[in-house]
């Protein structure tokens, strides 16, 4: 582990980046679609949550013209337990002003390439019996490809909703009829496609639904310019080029409230803070968080 956090600060150095630190507490729990913490501040009387994801801060660094920062840190959610889910783990997250998610594809496939060659000595290794081949370039699939591929969706039942309902109940999927069909098509995709996804596998073109902080697509409004990446049947990065018109931005604010007012507990907060910072202008930016605990499991 220690090695593997040495080499990532190494790479990060490389490619001109600042490490940066952000606050653990915050007025409001932003930056990731998760049930946060709660905690007291006595001097102040004030409530804070212990973050779910360092994003809106590193994105405020961004805007006050530092283009390329970095941070490795915990971060806390209150959810459940399994053998890779732990409410305190390790992300690094990192933004990188004037590149695209595209970019990232690239930069990961590199990150990931370094680390290999020094502690394997190579790109090949074996994890609980399967060979994962970390030679790029790794395999690209859009949500909906992934849906219809492995999911064993047809392309109908992508736009009907009641299709898409019927479909994820049949699956076990724990959703409501209320839902917006991307988060009906992402309650699909994780019950049937991701323990499926074993070799370094980009996944593309996710819901706006489902990604509140993400650009839109140029040819599509109704999807965003995103990836995740799965290796070994689990999401180990999520990235994005950053959503930074400040008015999309509070609309989509306002619809995880109307979401959060309907029973979501994990739908995002507004931060009038963080739009007034989109408001003196973020430049063109992309981010990733990165799993640190799974990457080095």
């Amino acid at each position: 582990r220690s090695l593997i956090i040495k080499l990532i600060r190494q790479f990060m150095a490389q490619h001109d980046f600042l490490e940066v630190e952000t606050p653990m507490m915050q007025p409001r729990a932003g930056g990731a679609v998760a049930r946060p913490f709660k905690t007291h501040h006595n001097a102040l009387d004030q409530d804070f949550y212990l973050r779910i994801a360092p994003e809106l801060y590193l994105k405020r660094l961004v805007t006050g013209g530092l283009e390329r920062v970095y941070e490795i840190n915990r971060n806390f959610r209150n959810e459940g337990i399994s053998t890779f889910h732990n409410p305190e783990f390790t992300m690094m997250e990192f933004y990188w002003s004037y590149a695209t998610y595209e970019d990232l594809m690239s930069f990961t496939e590199e990150l990931f390439a370094f680390i290999a060659q020094n502690v394997f000595g190579g790109l090949q290794f074996t994890y609980q019996g399967v060979e994962i081949d970390l030679a790029p370039p790794w395999r690209r699939l859009s949500v909906k490809d992934a849906l219809v591929q492995i999911a064993g969706m047809t392309p109908d039942d992508l736009t009907d909703v009641a299709k898409a309902v019927a479909f994820a109940r049949n699956v076990g999927c724990d959703i409501k009829e209320s839902d917006p069909l991307g988060k009906i098509l992402m309650a699909i995709f994780d019950e049937r496609v991701e323990k499926r996804l074993v070799q370094p596998t980009f996944v593309t073109e996710y819901p706006v639904a489902v990604s509140p902080l993400s650009r839109r697509s140029n040819h599509d409004p109704d999807i965003v310019d995103r990836f995740e990446l799965y290796i070994s049947g689990r999401e180990i990065a999520n990235a994005f080029s950053e959503l930074n018109d400040p008015a999309d931005q509070r609309e989509r604010f306002i619809q995880q409230i109307r979401e959060r007012e309907a029973g979501d507990d994990e739908a995002h907060e507004m931060d009038e803070d963080y739009i007034r910072a989109l408001e003196y202008g973020m430049p063109p930016t992309a981010g990733e968080g990165i799993g640190i605990d799974r990457l080095i499991m």
